[in-house]
């Protein structure tokens, strides 16, 4: 008699789960102006304090996906919740406190370059009108976490393309938010920075963070043993996920 491995939480086609959810989506779908669907019909759920891996080919819909999560877009249709949040009706006057419990990396990290690194981890705290001994504690607790507290001080083109990176994880969790997205964060890193860069994923995840990346290499994350989402055209591919969080 087979049996089956118990389920755990993490990132899957939404399956009506009773674990809180932190992302659900239910049939979205992304149109443009100009008739493109990136998305069509996608419905998942990533459970709080999970991590999760998306991928698929270069325009499958990753990074539409993760706009749509962090409310840089709308979606066309269906109903997309984060931490509680029915997007596509949150009034605008609430965006920027609801963009607060998210934590952004991107492929090109967008360092200030007339900004030392210092100031460029503390610019969302500046924003939030944080008083400067708090944003001195939370950014150099950032900059000692991802291993560049002795490069508060210098210019972001002194830094190698690794330690911008991590300037750039650093100033997306300074502020702690609930959810960190990260879109192709080690596109352009060689393959022992991509590793680094990722255990640093895991590690803001086992401290609760809500985690989701989209990455194209696959080798890179299959090690990590994390649900995995594939888009392909606009649709999920409902695949075997690995194990969760």
């Amino acid at each position: 008699m087979r049996h089956r491995a118990p389920h755990r939480p993490g990132c899957l086609p939404d399956s009506g789960r009773t674990q809180r959810p932190m992302i659900q989506l239910r049939k979205v779908t992304k149109r443009y102006p100009s008739g493109q669907e990136a998305l069509s019909g996608v419905s998942l759920r990533l459970d709080a304090g999970a991590m999760a891996f998306l991928t698929g080919h270069s325009g499958a819909g990753k990074s539409t996906l993760l706009r749509l999560i962090a409310l840089l877009e709308r979606p066309t249709r269906g109903r997309l919740v984060v931490n509680g949040h029915e997007l596509e009706t949150l009034p605008r006057r609430r965006v920027p406190h609801f963009r607060r419990q998210i934590g952004l990396v991107f492929q090109d990290h967008h360092l200030l370059a007339d900004r030392s690194v210092f100031d460029n981890v503390a610019l969302p705290l500046a924003i939030q009108a944080y008083r400067q001994p708090e944003i001195a504690r939370r950014v150099r607790a950032a900059l000692d976490k991802v291993g560049l507290l002795h490069k508060e001080r210098a210019a972001p083109d002194t830094l190698s393309s690794g330690e911008q990176q991590r300037v750039g994880i650093a100033r997306a969790v300074v502020h702690k938010p609930a959810i960190l997205l990260a879109d192709e964060p080690t596109g352009n890193l060689d393959p022992e920075l991509s590793r680094e860069i990722m255990d640093l994923f895991v590690q803001f995840n086992q401290v609760g963070t809500t985690v989701l990346v989209a990455s194209h290499d696959l080798d890179l994350i299959s090690r990590l043993g994390k649900p995995l989402v594939r888009l392909h055209e606009g649709r999920l591919q409902r695949e075997t996920a690995g194990s969760a969080a």
